[in-house]
């Protein structure tokens, strides 16, 4: 008991030769506090400044993007305008080739109105005579057909 009563004492006089583990502790543990207090705040700077990091790099994609998404807009109606075009262009010489050979055969129908009636009457009964022939040999003569013919 003795021994406690003098370094209870000696922690009382606080004259610090008798300094204990206690106080030792104490102090390291403000220490300690102060320097995680410290890095905790550096962390948190460095977490704010990467999530700025973080938006400005979303911010340049979103705007990359955006470029590329119009200069496909872009290239995509300035090839559907040259399609059209040309298209546009096809139709004018076929349309004007066509009215050149219909105006042709206009004169010559009526230049020579027989020879060409002629030519149409002899091609329609050619038609007329096919498809009755097709239409003879691909199928049979039908039941009812039959029973009236014994």
């Amino acid at each position: 008991m003795a021994d406690n009563d003098i370094g209870t004492a000696t922690r009382a006089s606080g004259n610090g030769k008798g300094t204990t583990s206690a106080a030792r502790s104490r102090s390291a543990s403000r220490r300690s506090a102060r320097s995680s207090n410290a890095s905790e705040a550096e962390m948190k700077k460095q977490i704010a400044e990467l999530k700025r990091e973080v938006s400005r790099l979303n911010r340049m994609l979103s705007d990359q993007a955006e470029e590329a998404a119009h200069g496909w807009y872009q290239s995509a109606a300035d090839r559907a305008s040259s399609l059209y075009s040309g298209a546009s262009h096809g139709a004018s010489r076929a349309a004007k080739q066509l009215r050149t050979q219909a105006h042709s055969v206009s004169e010559t129908v009526q230049q020579n109105p027989g020879t060409i009636s002629t030519a149409v009457a002899i091609g329609g009964l050619f038609g007329v005579l096919m498809g009755l022939t097709i239409a003879r040999s691909s199928q049979p003569d039908p039941d009812w057909f039959r029973r009236w013919q014994r």
